[in-house]
């Protein structure tokens, strides 16, 4: 999804074009679904912040300033909603109970045709991921899942870049912590850029 490819679509989607914003949808749904995926850990929650995403995308698109990356700014506000369902599941008291339910399937079919140790290996690595904090697994997430910068990681979180550099410390060094607790062996563990 580049810049020039998608802007023209952006200010057909503001002057309310169905048809932009389609191709807008059809061009970043990969891209937000995945990211979503990783940062709940469930699809239900991921197919419904999905659609607060595009709902959100579409109420933001007429502050959108052209001149800034558009992957960065879909960014952020994939992390703004994944926070506020985060939020808001934590109120009614689910939270827990989807976790526990997540955690007893321990199957994901997505992956279902991948080679078995592949398929071990990742769900060992998202046992990991789940073991930290959400500030640390959203760093996680889009650096090597979405393979965002740190930069792209700063401005989508709205942080200050040394705030992603520690958290993004924080979270390997815990991951590592965790992996050795675990036993799982090092190759497993994301190594710093």
């Amino acid at each position: 999804m580049k810049d020039q490819d998608i802007h023209p679509w952006l200010t057909r989607m503001i002057q309310g074009d169905s048809e932009a914003f389609r191709y807008v949808y059809e061009a970043t749904s990969d891209h937000v679904y995945r990211t979503l995926y990783v940062l709940l850990n469930n699809r239900e929650d991921a197919d419904d912040v999905m659609n607060e995403v595009y709902m959100q995308l579409f109420k933001s698109l007429p502050s959108y300033q052209t001149t800034q990356p558009f992957r960065p700014w879909l960014n952020g506000l994939i992390m703004r909603q994944a926070s506020n369902w985060r939020r808001k599941q934590w109120r009614k008291g689910r939270l827990l109970e989807r976790l526990k339910l997540f955690h007893r399937s321990g199957h994901d079919q997505a992956v279902a045709d991948e080679p078995y140790q592949a398929e071990e290996q990742r769900k060992e690595m998202m046992d990991l991921i789940n073991g930290l904090s959400y500030k640390l697994r959203e760093v996680i997430v889009l650096k090597y899942y979405q393979h965002c910068t740190l930069e792209e990681i700063a401005e989508a979180l709205q942080l200050p870049l040394g705030t992603v550099k520690s958290r993004q410390h924080a979270a390997l060094r815990k991951l590592r912590q965790l992996s050795e607790q675990q036993g799982i062996g090092k190759e497993t563990i994301f190594h710093a850029d």
